[in-house]
């Protein structure tokens, strides 16, 4: 079944191959992996031998599946991703969002193999580390992994703090705080932090914040008329970046305030 998933979700095929060699950069070397991710990298001169092959997915293909030996970290070049867990039943529990610079895939080194799924929601650029080839360089250059240490850690502090947003904030504050992190993160890849489209379903925030899709489009309709953000299906503009960084509660909205205005008149009208 896996192999079969495997074929089924294949990185692309011939043809699609042969033309992202021809418009594409395919391998980068570890100065570049060090500067996507934001790390130091060693000084000491490089050759072939530590460069890193790209690979390129379209949306909706998978990059690994739960299952699967591990044998290799991921690096987001370019394009967004979700990573997911799967049930018995088939329902999916979204973990995270990989965005450019992210590192994923780390959560098959305990078990030597992915616990988890990563999909493409967009064309990706992906850079593959090969683990033992990166843990040798790791050995030869200890500051090296120190660092990738430090990427590993940032990514488990960001999974920690969602788990205690999702423990601790109303649905609104959740949804505040979401939009908050994707502004940062726009920032931080150097595009705008105030207008960016939503690369993922109002269901699949729904699943990574713990809260139904219902929720997540009432909230984003609530936001949309009390001026915190503009909303145009997946293009999202923000308006108030303090505002949603401190928000708890939901402000009553106009018309809610109406109608509550109305239902109050109605027994004095009729005293």
């Amino acid at each position: 079944m896996l192999a079969t998933q495997n074929t089924m979700n294949a990185p692309m095929n011939r043809a699609a191959e042969a033309a992202w060699q021809r418009s594409a950069k395919l391998w980068s070397n570890l100065n570049e992996v060090c500067d996507l991710l934001r790390i130091s990298c060693p000084g000491a001169t490089l050759d072939s031998d530590f460069a890193f092959q790209h690979v390129q997915f379209k949306t909706g293909q998978r990059i690994h599946t739960i299952g699967q030996p591990f044998d290799m970290l991921y690096i987001v070049n370019s394009g967004f991703l979700k990573t997911v867990m799967i049930d018995e039943s088939g329902n999916e529990q979204v973990l995270s969002f990989p965005m450019k610079g992210d590192l994923f895939g780390i959560d098959g080194i305990h078990s030597k193999q992915y616990t988890s799924e990563a999909v493409a929601l967009s064309s990706c650029d992906i850079i593959l580390l090969p683990f033992k080839k990166f843990s040798a360089l790791g050995r030869s250059h200890p500051e090296l992994e120190t660092a990738i240490y430090s990427v590993m850690s940032r990514e488990l502090v960001r999974e920690q703090a969602m788990v205690s947003m999702l423990g601790s904030l109303s649905a609104e504050a959740r949804v505040a705080r979401f939009l908050v992190s994707l502004s940062d993160r726009f920032g931080a890849m150097g595009y705008s932090n105030k207008e960016f489209n939503l690369r993922m379903t109002r269901h699949e925030i729904g699943s990574y914040l713990g809260l139904t899709l219902e929720t997540v489009s009432r909230t984003f309709s609530a936001f949309n008329e009390i001026g915190l953000i503009a909303v145009d299906q997946r293009a999202i503009g923000i308006n108030d970046i303090g505002t949603l960084r401190t928000l708890r509660r939901l402000p009553p909205s106009r018309s809610r305030a109406k109608q509550q205005a109305q239902a109050q008149a109605v027994p004095a009208a009729g005293a």
